[in-house]
């Protein structure tokens, strides 16, 4: 998958989620916030060097929310959690490779 391929249309908080459309025709993935607040891969939830999370899910609130969302170049996002957390880099190629989507689901490509 090329870059061009992995840029999405737009993004938006929703209510308990962030939601990126993909293409502009549909495909719309929609990101529960707190499962995208667990997988933050920045040093301070993730071990850089053996990939070993760091983040106590207990720590998080359960309804943790996105209060801002920032480009990071062309290639991602930054979010501010409501828990304070903001130090997270998600990349647009890790969101589309997790996206929970039901096509993507189903195609395990």
């Amino acid at each position: 998958m090329d870059n061009a391929a992995i840029l999405p249309r737009a993004i938006r908080r929703a209510a308990g989620a962030i939601e990126i459309d993909w293409d502009g025709a549909g495909h719309v993935g929609r990101f529960a916030a707190r499962a995208l607040r667990l997988a933050c891969p920045c040093a301070g939830c993730v071990d850089e060097m053996t990939g070993r999370p760091l983040l106590d899910p207990e720590s998080v609130p359960l309804d943790v929310d996105a209060m801002a969302i920032g480009l990071v170049g062309a290639y991602g996002i930054r979010v501010q959690w409501s828990d304070g957390h903001g130090a997270g880099i998600y990349t647009f190629r890790e969101l589309r490779r997790r996206c929970p989507c039901p096509a993507c689901r189903a195609d395990p490509a």
